[in-house]
């Protein structure tokens, strides 16, 4: 099998079977699609998949139809027969006129805008059962304004910026966009940036409470604005305009993920291991280290499916291999491991390169590192070298990373690698300068203006997550001649992603957060926005990455206070995608790099309650294997808001939501049976939760996972939550959840 090069809108769109969405009496579309001409304006609007449209638009010069983008063409499910892809329609006109199409129960329409019957506004309605229309949305242009489609030029070469705006109205719920850190399930009100770095992977993708999903298909970095009265997505460089709408009925979210995800992909289903407990830290320095840490695990019968080696395991940054002084023998290592423990290993490496790299004079010949469009070139610093990073958007340099990968890792036994520092641009620290100098402490811009093979920073920033989770998957196939989309052997850890990313055997997780009760508290809530997103992989660090500088027992092993914290968090790991600890720790007996983050490093009053819910994960894992493969199959989320289950059964949740408050941003349904409320506050013994009303005719639903107490729906009861028990409850019996039989 070959490496794919980088037409990405239609990458690998094999292998997912089609969820049968039943097409007689679908209302099939009405048109292949209409070109609008505006002046020096071109608008092309046409049908995509089922109940959607995709809307593409350009000033002056026609795209190529092969510009980057996220989305499936044709998307994995449409209406039988829909040929509507590519750059095809059959309706032209010069945007004086009034125009409509439908698709399914989606239809567009143009009209004038500011007064104008001569202008042309897009328009979307969902059509109901009975005929009538519901506005879902339509382009904003109010009487005198600036047009909802504005395009500028910042420069002399064709690309150009845009700025698309659509009415909404001041109850209207956003969900989704990406992960920002922010204790919000409801976006409502947010400005986000589009700029990966450490932490905050914002994604133009989400759910309105009205019943439609959007995608802005952009490569670019730009901005997202969801203000009471216009959303608003900017593009700060570009040569098209792409973006998608989708309908379902209100509160019908899970038939919105199907369609979104028809669209940006489907995931995998992971390998059996993987759904077990993966344990990390910073760092484990060399071979023997890891030997006696497997050593630890049999002696102590602790079950483990994964032992990562995190950054900072090579000689210089880009050679892409252990050094051989610290691991003499790796493939010896591996099998030991696999012996020990049945664990597999995962090995991190970062997309930087320094002069002193094995691999430095060769990829900067071949043009495979990025590079700034100004000055001498480097991209960032790290330990006192200035470094240039790999070019994941340029096909062979993502080939020489895997050739290398495989050749210093995969072929000796570690086959799973950790995507860390893959933000793009630079190393994705944008308050920092990674402490190249005392004297500075901050730049004044997040990243620097990198250019790559796919374009620049600001043309095509947002792929570079997206390109470089690609080069791993794409390694992962050709050496085990495998197809996209069937069942992954091994996985990738990445700390950014974008649309779609979900479609690759890759895992994103939250960042490098801080180990103290305000940051664990906020997980919660950037989960829940990123399986709204469509990222069912997901999964944080267990206890925080880092010391929180204020607080002096902030990650310190060896206090009261974190080792609490600790078991808080680990237990909450429970409950998410995958179960996994790591963090920079510290410990009043060791050297920081060395302090420990093994389930007996907490105390032998915590190791039994720490091994205990290490073994649950593995008790879990018909329930596991369940809901992910339910994922696979149709996009149905793993880690779910309440209004997902219950906006239509429960008057309150959907005010709970508009609101953020703790019963929306703290809870959530695990699967379809499990609600989890993670405790997010240090000393108490007893904590609130809030039950949904549910559609079901029983009396009592909910049952207390711990004490098998029943309680009945549309209340907030308080429960025994002592430091051993997180707060769950169940729908159904404990039996049909322990055997993964929870859908009919």
């Amino acid at each position: 099998m070959l490496f794919s090069t980088l037409a990405l809108s239609t990458i690998w769109a094999v292998g997912t079977a089609a969820l049968s969405s039943n097409s007689s009496g679908y209302h099939q579309p009405t048109s292949k699609g209409f070109r609008m001409q505006h002046g020096f304006e071109t608008v092309l609007v046409q049908p995509f998949g089922y109940d959607g449209f995709r809307v593409r638009a350009w000033p002056y010069r026609p795209p190529t139809g092969g510009e980057i983008g996220f989305v499936y063409d044709p998307p994995l499910e449409g209406p039988e027969g829909d040929q509507a892809h590519g750059m095809s329609f059959d309706t032209a006109f010069k945007g004086n006129q009034s125009v409509e199409m439908r698709n399914g129960n989606i239809l567009v329409r143009t009209s004038g805008w500011g007064g104008n019957p001569g202008g042309y506004r897009l328009a979307f309605y969902r059509v109901e059962s009975n005929g009538t229309e519901t506005l879902l949305t339509n382009e904003y242009a109010p009487l005198k304004s600036i047009n909802p489609r504005y395009y500028s030029w910042t420069g002399p070469g064709s690309e150009f910026a845009a700025e698309f705006s659509f009415t909404t109205t001041p109850d209207e719920q956003i969900y989704g966009t990406g992960t920002q850190q922010d204790h919000m399930v409801n976006k409502k009100g947010a400005t986000i940036d589009l700029i990966n770095f450490n932490t905050h992977i914002p994604t133009p993708l989400f759910m309105s409470n009205k019943g439609y999903g959007f995608v802005w298909n952009m490569p670019s970095t730009g901005r997202m604005e969801f203000s009471p009265l216009r959303n608003r997505f900017t593009s700060d460089s570009a040569t098209v305009v792409d973006y998608f709408i989708v309908s379902a009925i209100p509160g019908d979210y899970d038939t919105l993920q199907q369609r979104l995800s028809a669209l940006t992909g489907r995931a995998p289903l992971p390998p059996d291991w993987s759904l077990g407990y993966i344990q990390s830290k910073l760092r484990y320095e060399n071979q023997t280290e890891i030997e006696l840490l497997a050593e630890g695990f049999e002696k102590r019968d602790i079950p483990v499916s994964m032992i990562v080696i995190d950054y900072q395991s090579w000689a210089a940054q880009g050679d892409w291999g252990l050094d051989p002084r610290l691991w003499p023998r790796v493939a010896e290592m591996s099998a030991k491991v696999k012996n020990l423990t049945g664990a597999e290993m995962m090995a991190s490496l970062w997309p930087s390169v320094a002069d002193n790299s094995l691999n430095y004079e060769e990829m900067m010949a071949q043009g495979y590192l990025s590079a700034t469009r100004s000055g001498p070139g480097t991209t960032d610093s790290w330990n006192g070298s200035y470094i240039r990073n790999y070019d994941s958007t340029n096909p062979g340099a993502r080939q020489f990373l895997w050739d290398t990968l495989k050749r210093n890792y995969f072929d000796k036994g570690i086959k799973n690698f950790w995507i860390d520092q893959a933000d793009g641009g630079a190393l994705g620290e944008a308050y920092e300068n990674n402490g190249q100098s005392t004297y500075i402490q901050s730049i004044p811009f997040a990243v620097p203006d990198v250019l790559y093979a796919a374009g620049t920073q600001r043309s095509v920033g947002k792929l570079y997550p997206w390109a470089h989770q690609q080069a791993i998957e794409e390694g992962f196939r050709n050496a085990t001649s495998s197809e996209m989309g069937t069942a992954c052997d091994h996985i990738s850890l990445s700390r950014s992603g974008y649309i779609g990313s979900q479609r690759f055997c890759s895992m994103i997780w939250s960042g490098d957060t801080t180990a103290v009760w305000e940051t664990l508290s906020a997980q919660v809530g950037t989960c829940l926005s990123a399986a709204a997103s469509g990222w069912g992989w997901y999964t944080v660090d267990a206890g925080g990455f880092q010391a929180d500088p204020t607080v002096w027992w902030s990650a310190n092993i060896d206090t009261t206070e974190y080792r609490q914290l600790y078991v808080r968090w680990l237990q909450w790991s429970t409950f998410l995608p995958f179960m996994r600890t790591h963090g920079s720790r510290a410990c009043y007996t060791q050297d920081a790099y060395t302090c420990a983050n093994e389930p007996w490093s907490y105390g032998e009053e915590n190791t039994p309650t720490i091994v205990s819910y290490i073994k649950l994960r593995y008790q879990l894992a018909p329930y596991l294997r369940s809901i992910f493969s339910e994922f696979h199959r149709t996009g149905r989320m793993i880690m779910r808001p309440l209004f997902m289950d219950f906006q239509s059964s429960d008057t309150h949740i959907a005010e709970m939501t508009r609101s953020n408050t703790n019963e929306t941003t703290q809870q959530y349904m695990f699967g379809p049976r499990l609600l989890v409320t993670p405790v997010t506050l240090p000393n108490v013994t007893e904590w609130p939760v809030y039950l949904p009303q549910t559609a079901s005719n029983e009396t009592k639903p909910w049952t207390y996972w711990w004490t098998n107490q029943t309680y009945a729906g549309g209340q907030t009861v308080t429960v025994p939550a002592p430091v051993e028990h997180i707060p769950v409850f169940h729908l159904g019996s404990r039996e049909d959840i322990m055997s993964g039989q929870v859908f009919s």
